[in-house]
């Protein structure tokens, strides 16, 4: 039986759970086993884009 690819979804919400250190053991052999690389690099791009405009935004909005 062939093993089912992961979307790039379902591995958004896997690179999601692991930036807040929240991944569980199955979910990571999951990955590890079904997940396509492009997709991991592309979320992981993406989340961390995501945290620096957050960090941008807080300051921005505290300094006066």
């Amino acid at each position: 039986m062939k093993e089912q690819e992961n979307s790039f979804k379902e591995t958004a919400k896997s690179v999601g759970a692991a930036f807040f250190g929240v991944q569980s053991e199955a979910n990571r052999q999951r990955d590890f086993s079904q997940g396509k690389f492009i997709h991991f690099i592309i979320a992981g791009i993406i989340g961390v884009l995501l945290f620096i405009a957050a960090l941008i935004a807080i300051v921005t909005l505290v300094m006066p």
